[in-house]
């Protein structure tokens, strides 16, 4: 089996396992531990990664950012009544 396709197979693993759910850091060591040389299941993360983030969807919407005031002036104990838990 030539080089490239022997990566090919490994990138199309690690696809498939990622959107089942698996961390990549997980199927990296997976591999390693079958006897995958450690240069190439590297090498093939780097394709994966890129062929998922280029199938992933562009965001179209910005995020709203709200906030809300809780409180406007900080209540703040004295050291001691922190240490000793008073009031």
């Amino acid at each position: 089996m030539r080089e490239a396709e022997y990566r090919r197979k490994i990138v199309d693993y690690i696809k498939k396992n990622v959107k089942k759910g698996y961390p990549m850091e997980s199927l990296k060591w997976a591999l390693v531990k079958q006897g995958y040389s450690r240069t190439v299941v590297d090498i093939a993360l780097k394709e994966a990664h890129a062929e998922l983030a280029r199938e992933a969807p562009a965001l179209k919407e910005k995020p709203v950012i709200t906030h809300e005031v809780i409180s406007e002036e900080p209540v703040k104990k004295s050291w001691w009544k922190r240490f000793f838990g008073l009031d």
